[in-house]
């Protein structure tokens, strides 16, 4: 074994990653170094949205797909080891028990549709993780590794059993809002605060979630509630799917130094593969794209969050259309790809170092970039990191190690809590 890869399987260890001395040894010198290390690493992606009726016929993950930027076939030509899935309820200005309810069924719905995958559908090819133990037993088995994040705490209501219940039913992270306010915690999307911060019932949903183990995801996090969060959560916290505000200021992603606190807490910001947290659209790009919702009369993004899913799934065709000929505009306008996305990283790295980044692309949400449009396309990401100077054992803790150290962490926490 090679001094570098006796480095790269210490790491995996550390990691829980079992690493094959043998097998690389006797592996040939080809394929290239990104097809290697990117095989080698434990490739995961910490955010995708799921659909109206996923996993049933009319949206099956099991083929290549051409709605879905990740589906089973995408994961394997990608060389993708797992994935979250994101149980996403929106909501808007009504705490109503009634709202809550039917927040609870929609996210129910959806864990339903995930176990549904794993355990009907295609078990050969898929299993749900639950422990980051899971996560490197089904990566050695062949399988992709599924996982469950909920976009949003709005579900849980104001009822701090079901956060237990989301846990038995595989939730391993939970975005504690999405773009507006809800009961937990004010979001970075309105100008106005509802909490200033965390509210009295967010602090209680905080602390359920590190003694059972569930990560706190800030984003969509508004700024109060991200230092809120710093201050009492008891395990590192991640950003499922954020970009750097010091690249772009969006509300979206984080300052330098919400990322230098992320850090401290010993936590990790996945960076996004969306567009327009990646870099700010031009004038000329951003009427074009104004004029092409009005002409396919398509609300705007606050418009579609503020809908119920039923509302979106009817507008599903215009919105495919909408996503055909936005692409069509990046021929005319300067795109932003994965070299924007890599600088997103970059920065990162070089704010808060190389143990505290990953990879969270919002596909199937959003997300979608030339050049890492879809999970067939994620060994682009390995060769971009390569060129860019990236050692074996830095892109292993990008592409997952970091993520794994942080879930373990959470768990320490939690096993510590639970003692107590």
């Amino acid at each position: 074994m090679t001094k570098r890869h006796a480095a790269l399987s210490g790491l995996l260890a550390a990691s829980g990653i079992l690493f094959s001395a043998c097998a690389q040894e006797t592996a040939p010198p080809e394929p290239a170094d990104e097809i290697r290390i990117h095989d080698e690493a434990i490739t995961l992606d910490t955010h995708v949205d799921i659909s109206v009726n996923y996993a049933t016929e009319a949206v099956d993950p099991g083929i290549d797909h051409p709605r879905l930027r990740v589906d089973l076939v995408k994961m394997e030509k990608g060389g993708m080891d797992g994935v979250f899935l994101a149980v996403f309820v929106g909501n808007r200005d009504d705490f109503s028990p009634e709202a809550y309810q039917k927040a609870y069924e929609t996210a129910i719905d959806r864990f339903d549709s995930i176990h549904r995958l794993t355990e009907t559908m295609y078990p050969d090819r898929c299993e749900l993780a639950l422990t980051p133990d899971d996560v490197v037993r089904i990566e050695k088995s062949g399988k992709k590794a599924i996982m469950i994040g909920i976009e949003n705490g709005f579900p849980i209501g104001e009822d701090m059993t079901r956060i237990q219940e989301y846990y038995d039913r595989g939730a391993r992270y939970i975005t504690l809002c999405h773009s507006r306010h809800n009961q937990i915690c004010d979001s970075s999307g309105p100008d106005e605060p509802l909490h200033n911060g965390i509210s009295e019932f967010g602090k209680h949903v905080v602390a359920e979630m590190n003694r059972l183990g569930i990560m706190c995801d800030v984003s969509h996090m508004g700024e109060q509630s991200f230092r809120d969060l710093m201050e009492i959560s008891r395990a590192p916290v991640i950003a499922s799917h954020s970009g750097c505000a010091a690249l772009n200021p969006h509300n979206r992603n984080l300052t330098d130094d919400q990322l230098k606190a992320l850090a401290e807490n010993g936590g990790v910001i996945q960076i996004v593969a969306l567009g327009g947290f990646l870099k700010a659209e031009t004038p000329e790009h951003r009427e074009a794209v104004q004029k092409l919702r009005e002409e396919l009369d398509l609300p705007d993004r606050r418009a579609l969050f503020r809908m119920t899913p039923e509302e979106r799934e009817a507008l599903r065709p215009k919105m495919e259309e909408f996503e055909r000929q936005r692409r069509e505009l990046e021929k005319v306008y300067p795109a932003t790809g994965l070299k924007e996305m890599v600088d997103h990283i970059d920065h990162a790295v070089k704010t808060i170092g190389i143990d505290h980044v990953g990879i969270g692309t919002d596909f199937d949400g959003g997300g979608g970039i030339p050049g890492f449009d879809n999970h067939a396309e994620a060994r682009n990401v390995t060769a971009e990191l390569i060129r860019r100077g990236y050692s074996d054992e830095d892109i292993v803790k990008i592409w997952g190690g970091n993520l794994l150290r942080v879930w373990r962490e959470v768990e320490r926490v939690a096993s510590e809590l639970s003692v107590k």
